[in-house]
């Protein structure tokens, strides 16, 4: 059970870092006028995203504002999710692993 939990956190975070990183192409792409936001798939595309990273990003956009017009608050998330997900989630299941089985 505890190698099951394990597995579904490491691969929610993995579907974390892939929203960010699509969030922040995307934001260069309507940056650029590539994509526009008048196009209702693309405008809902967009929030969603926008609605999945934000509680991840915000609270590090309030810490390190943007540097010259460029937001580096994707890549500071993108590196504590990785680390999390390689160390911190397995060191927490094997404290927890006796205790749930």
């Amino acid at each position: 059970m505890g190698g099951f939990l394990e597995f579904i956190i490491e691969q929610l975070i993995s579907l974390m870092v892939l929203a960010i990183i699509v969030s922040a192409i995307l934001s260069w792409l309507v940056a650029f006028d590539v994509i526009n936001l008048r196009h209702p798939v693309a405008r809902q595309i967009v929030m969603f995203l926008d609605a999945v990273t934000r509680p991840v990003l915000r609270p590090i956009q309030r810490i390190i504002p943007p540097l010259g017009g460029f937001d580096i608050s994707p890549i500071i998330a993108i590196i504590v999710l990785q680390a999390a997900g390689q160390y911190l989630v397995p060191w927490l299941f094997s404290l927890v692993a006796p205790v749930i089985g």
